[in-house]
């Protein structure tokens, strides 16, 4: 069973006694987390939390949402820790005080993706380039429009290429929901849109292979997509279990849990690459 989403309930205890032997079962605790739609959409955290189970005896739970409403549970305090990849919006949720450490440990890259036939000639091109020539065409092109961390790299890119921020023109559609229900609507459009490819590897698998939208850039260092894990302050709310949130952030650095990262693979293809640092 996926251990995502919950009832925000407060539970004083649960024992189970046995007609017999009068013998109370222990329950795993449990870490509330809140995290990117990637990370659960590509099946990651399915494969991650047994082993993490397995290591620590800490059973994982979690609520897949954009980056930005993830940021804003932890404000809430109504989770214990954070996964996530919006390192602008990290750092200002760092620098307000709602979050007690801030650790990097796994990346992969955003891409762009249209139709094989490339109706606004980007393939090659940079993504500011890219972005331009989509604009000048009219060419579809399909946001997530949710303030995750996808959307948000998306408006620095528009910056970045002299575009203004896309709201209400035609060629523009807003979904305002996740990467797998966006990447549906450009590929029903015959439009682009941007992914983080770990996504991307899911969708394309999706389709055996053989999925409506093509990669047309990659490799732009402005592309680079970095993950990290935030454990949440626990003076934003009372009960929140701030040993577990970091048991957990130091798993993920650890050499097995970046192993564990670097082993996880759909088609073949790796998906994330750990990049924590020693501390």
């Amino acid at each position: 069973m996926k251990k995502r989403g919950w009832e925000i309930v407060t539970t004083l205890a649960l024992v189970l006694v046995l007609a017999l032997g009068g013998v109370a079962t222990a329950k795993a605790p449990v870490l509330r987390m809140a995290t990117t739609t990637s990370t659960d959409n590509t099946g990651l955290l399915d494969y991650l939390a047994p082993f993490f189970q397995k290591d620590t005896g800490i059973e994982l739970q979690w609520v897949a949402v954009g980056t930005g409403k993830a940021l804003q549970y932890g404000k809430n305090g109504d989770v214990d820790v954070l996964l996530v990849h919006d390192p602008e919006a990290e750092a200002a949720f760092m620098k307000s005080g709602y979050g007690k450490s801030r650790r990097e440990v796994m990346y992969n890259d955003f891409i762009l993706v249209g139709p094989a036939n490339d109706p606004a000639k980007v393939r090659g091109k940079t993504i500011t380039e890219a972005l331009g020539a989509i604009a000048a065409k009219k060419a579809p092109f399909a946001s997530r429009g949710d303030k995750s961390g996808t959307h948000m790299a998306e408006l620095r890119l528009w910056k970045d290429a002299g575009v203004a921020t896309p709201d209400k023109e035609s060629w523009y559609m807003s979904v305002g929901q996740g990467m797998i229900e966006t990447l549906n609507v450009a590929g029903e459009r015959n439009g682009y849109t941007l992914t983080d490819r770990g996504t991307y590897i899911k969708y394309e698998s999706n389709f055996k292979g053989n999925p409506p939208l093509v990669i047309v850039v990659e490799g732009d260092k402005k592309l680079f997509n970095q993950y990290s894990v935030i454990v949440v302050d626990p003076s934003r709310a009372q009960g929140l279990q701030t040993d577990l949130a970091e048991r957990f952030s130091a798993w993920m650095a650890s050499p097995r849990g970046q192993k564990r990262i670097a082993d996880f693979r759909l088609m073949g293809k790796q998906l994330f690459f750990p990049n924590a640092k020693p501390q």
